[in-house]
């Protein structure tokens, strides 16, 4: 079944490579990575991450975390709370809706909690934030940001959550539960990450090297994304971008590793394009989960390279920012809607020489080319797959 047109009002992303979508479109042409040495406080890993330095300072006095700092300075760039306003002046807020997807939530305030506690092991008066350790903390905040007042939720799905969002507000959409949803996606680094991924091996010394026949592993990263997604209908402005098709899968092959062919993936995509009525030779550009470790990259570059042509660009961009979890989904989402927008298709940084077993189209340089169709794949732990195909609607004969 074709969705009813929904389309992208607007969006934003911020990142360690950049604070805006108007930053990361030059930042994107310049080919800078936002990467770094590990200077995480009080980590001394040898690794790289994708740090937001300018999340560090800010106080949110009962909402205080990282998490939370991180979604709030994502909110106060471009013009999504200008948009918001104007939304519920339109419908009421009650009939805007928030879909919020995230893997630590706050989890750094948690961690810092149980640091504090007093004599007698019990959290001090300054970290009983109920609203704050909470897997649904970043729909409350969020929510308490904007004044928004219809439905909120938060999904958590490991890498696919702040994907799986554009998916439900959607849904939301043409059931008629609200006139307008702002989906979002944000995420941290914390210890429990960055030492949770090195007790499995993963994490890389270097800058990672997604498809590269020498990676190594991955970097961590942290950002927060946004998009306000409506009706064709009712929206009085657009960004001519709408979502074509989305697909979702659990394969729940394994705790933490893919599906060996990768099969929950593969159900995922076809779903996608299914819903978009697009063969897999109309997808123009394919922003890959690509998050450099050994597994992931091997099997959806395999798969990949059996369903979709020559024709078909692709690239992962953890290596300008990092693999930032929960927000991976929306960030990947948001770059693949603004290639189609600007016509210029992210390169895949650090990679040298791709992977012996893998055949498909990827490279380290950036390539200009008119864009119609755009796809972005998101597969997190426990076999949670999400694919996205958002399309030009001047170009896409079912819309109209």
């Amino acid at each position: 079944m074709k969705i009813r047109n929904i389309r992208i009002v607007d969006y934003e992303s911020t990142t360690a490579v950049a604070d805006n979508i108007e930053q990361l479109r030059i930042a994107i042409k310049n080919q800078k990575s936002g990467l770094r040495k590990n200077d995480f406080p009080f980590s001394d890993l040898d690794t790289w991450i994708g740090r937001v330095s300018a999340i560090d300072d800010i106080d949110l006095g009962e909402w205080q975390s990282r998490n939370n700092a991180m979604a709030a300075y994502g909110l106060q760039q471009g013009t999504i709370l200008a948009q918001l306003e104007n939304l519920k002046t339109r419908f009421r807020p009650s009939r805007v809706g928030i879909i919020m997807g995230s893997s630590t939530s706050s989890i750094d305030r948690t961690e810092t909690a149980y640091r504090h506690l007093d004599e007698n092991g019990a959290l001090t008066a300054e970290y009983q934030q109920a609203t704050v350790h909470n897997p649904h903390g970043p729909g409350l905040f969020v929510a308490h940001q904007t004044g928004v007042t219809g439905p909120a939720i938060t999904i958590n799905t490991a890498c696919s959550s702040s994907a799986k969002v554009f998916a439900t507000g959607a849904r939301w959409l043409q059931s008629l539960v609200v006139d307008a949803v702002l989906v979002g996606g944000v995420d941290t680094l914390c210890y429990s990450v960055l030492h949770g991924f090195d007790s499995l091996q993963l994490l890389s010394q270097d800058p990672c090297k997604p498809f590269d026949n020498d990676r190594d592993g991955i970097n961590l990263g942290e950002a927060s994304g946004y998009a306000i997604l409506m009706r064709a209908e009712d929206c009085e402005t657009d960004t001519g971008i709408e979502l074509a098709g989305y697909g979702e899968s659990s394969d729940a092959h394994h705790m933490s590793h893919p599906h060996p062919e990768g099969l929950g993936a593969k159900q995922a995509i076809e779903s996608a394009l299914t819903m978009a009525k697009l063969p897999a030779e109309e997808i123009d550009y394919i922003n890959l989960h690509g998050t450099s470790s050994q597994a992931n990259d091997s099997i959806e570059g395999k798969l990949i390279g059996s369903m979709f042509p020559s024709s078909t660009q692709c690239s992962s961009t953890k290596g300008w920012m990092a693999h930032t979890l929960g927000a991976a989904g929306i960030t990947e989402a948001l770059i693949a809607i603004d290639a189609a927008r600007t016509d210029l298709i992210p390169g895949s940084l650090n990679l040298s020489n791709l992977d012996n077993e893998l055949d498909f189209s990827i490279t380290a340089e950036n390539i200009e080319r008119p864009l119609t169709h755009v796809m972005s794949n998101s597969f997190g732990f426990g076999g949670n797959n999400c694919c996205l195909v958002f399309s030009k609607i001047d170009s896409n004969k079912d819309s109209a």
